[in-house]
């Protein structure tokens, strides 16, 4: 016997044990490995399919996110515009007011000025008044002190109070 070419006896009984066996897993180990394959690739089909659409749902949310977000940029920039509007109206508010008080004030206080002002004239012809008066007194009495001098100065005003008369006929 020789290694390299086999017996007709060991190749014939070396075929039956090999056709015994794969009959044997053609009919009880192939239809259990194909159906687990068969299984594995439905397992593999159905989360290609759960992935696909696991992936439109994330794009989709994503989709919705983006438009969120934009939508919220949106409404801020739209806030900010309107708190600019209202910080410039408020301003404008308390300048206006200002301006007006101001207004007010400087109105007051020139009539009190002008009040205090005619108050310091009328108490200024009251001391011019008085002190005309104490000076026409004391020159009256320099005058009027000699009974010589108060004749004549009786003589002078019958005159005028004659050429006033005489004026008026």
């Amino acid at each position: 016997m020789s290694f390299l070419v086999p017996d007709t006896g060991l190749l014939f009984w070396m075929l039956l044990a090999f056709g015994i066996v794969f009959f044997i897993l053609y009919k009880y180990g192939f239809p259990v490995i194909i159906s687990k394959i068969e299984e594995r690739k439905r397992y593999i089909d159905d989360s290609l399919k759960k992935a696909k659409e696991a992936n439109k749902r994330f794009a989709a949310a994503e989709h919705k996110s983006n438009l969120i977000i934009e939508n919220a940029r949106e409404e801020e920039a739209r806030i900010l515009r309107e708190a600019a509007t209202m910080r410039k109206q408020i301003i404008k508010e308390a300048q206006d007011k200002a301006e007006s008080e101001r207004e007010k004030m400087l109105l007051e206080t020139k009539r009190m000025i002008q009040q205090e002002r005619e108050a310091a004239m009328r108490d200024i012809r009251s001391q011019v008044a008085e002190l005309s008066l104490s000076v026409a007194e004391t020159i009256l009495r320099d005058e009027l002190s000699d009974e010589k001098r108060q004749k004549e100065y009786a003589e002078r005003l019958l005159d005028s109070i004659d050429v006033e008369k005489a004026s008026e006929k």
